[in-house]
């Protein structure tokens, strides 16, 4: 279940060529272990150009997610389908990141922040709805967020999305382009949303939301993972060519 904006955070991180700086520390809704950010896309040398998905598995420990009758938990069925979705990546030729393994809970800046430490990477948050059409996919991207630098050139930690938005609509609209293929009924287009798993990401990211927690048998639901695992990675590879990559460490696409 995509979860909505809580109150903003005042944290920084820089802004397009800005000199990378140590970043602030933001709590979350969530709450545990605040994030950190060096740049938006970290300092490693990595190879250029697209090279990483993050995959975030929503919600864990002690937050289900959406429940549904039969005992079908949200936190637990999106770590099933991130198996396949991984598997399909890889053989994409992408190198694969985790925010979590297994039932643990990291807060929505921790999350972030793991995507923000990689270089050449998207971002895409996996949940499963507790309403829409059974059988049907939903691509999610996150809503317009103003822009806004200071005078020192850091764009605010909840508004580092901003910068990204034109690119997480060309992926997310790439990967639900693939999603209607497989299940009827689905939107043609991603949709936006304040999506909280979303706005602290400095990189381009989208929401699928898979419906729905609601079916009578889970495996209605098992059945599903294959398909969505073969849109997300051909979408991701279908990406590539549209894939800026920075100039600097500190530069945006």
């Amino acid at each position: 279940m995509v979860s909505p904006f809580p109150a903003p955070s005042q944290s920084q991180q820089p802004a397009a060529g800005a000199t990378p700086s140590a970043s602030p520390s933001a709590s979350s809704s969530q709450g545990g272990v605040s994030g950190s950010l060096a740049s938006p896309f970290g300092a490693q040398a990595q190879q250029a150009g697209l090279n990483i998905v993050v995959l975030d598995p929503a919600h864990g420990g002690t937050d289900p997610g959406a429940r549904g009758t039969g005992g079908i938990r949200e936190s637990e069925l999106v770590l099933d389908f991130v198996i396949q979705v991984r598997r399909a990546l890889e053989l994409q030729g992408f190198q694969v990141v985790q925010t979590r393994q297994g039932n643990e809970n990291p807060s929505f800046d921790d999350r972030s922040a793991t995507a923000n430490a990689q270089r050449g990477a998207v971002f895409v948050s996996l949940h499963i709805s507790s309403t829409g059409l059974p059988g049907t996919v939903r691509v999610y991207v996150n809503s317009d967020l103003p822009p806004v630098a200071d005078s020192n050139g850091l764009i605010p930690w909840d508004r580092a999305q901003a910068p990204f938005l034109g690119l997480s609509k060309t992926f997310g609209d790439l990967v639900q382009g693939f999603l209607t293929q497989r299940f009827k009924g689905s939107p043609d287009a991603a949709q936006t949303a304040s999506v909280r798993q979303l706005r602290t990401t400095a990189a381009p990211a989208i929401a699928v939301e898979i419906s729905s927690v609601t079916v009578e048998d889970r495996a209605d639901l098992d059945r599903m993972a294959p398909g969505v695992a073969d849109a997300v990675a051909r979408g991701a590879a279908a990406f590539k060519p549209s894939y800026v990559v920075p100039n600097s460490p500190g530069a945006l696409p």
